[in-house]
């Protein structure tokens, strides 16, 4: 399903399809964990989706000179943001205990999240 056709999703609610398409790559990334290992499987992930959101990115902005730096303030606050919540929920379902400080949102990363929607990558 494209953007431009996916149904409109209620205000301050995520779209399901979105969890469906991200738990089809937390499958393969699975699966191919068993073969490669996790620490590689999380660089290549980590890779895949740098160089897939740059591809939107550049596919959607018409200012690319102007906003790039905001884009990349951007991104790495709103993936320091989606680190931080899954730090402290898988943390806790798994009765791990982490230190105060390790799951304080930081003031960049709360700005770069709350003042705008994700981008449409």
């Amino acid at each position: 399903m494209t953007d431009s056709i996916q149904p409109a999703a209620q205000p301050n609610q995520i779209d399901p399809e979105f969890f469906v398409c991200s738990n089809t790559y937390l499958d393969i990334a699975n699966q191919q964990a068993r073969q490669q290992g996790l620490r590689r499987v999380s660089g290549a992930i980590l890779y895949a989706a740098a160089r897939y959101n740059v591809h939107a990115y550049l596919g959607f902005e018409t200012d690319v000179k102007g906003t790039s730096a905001d884009f990349i303030d951007y991104m790495t606050g709103l993936y320091r943001n989606m680190l931080e919540e899954h730090l402290a929920g898988i943390a806790q379902e798994r009765g791990i205990e982490l230190a105060s400080a390790s799951v304080a949102p930081t003031a960049k990363a709360d700005e770069a999240t709350a003042s705008e929607p994700m981008p449409p990558v």
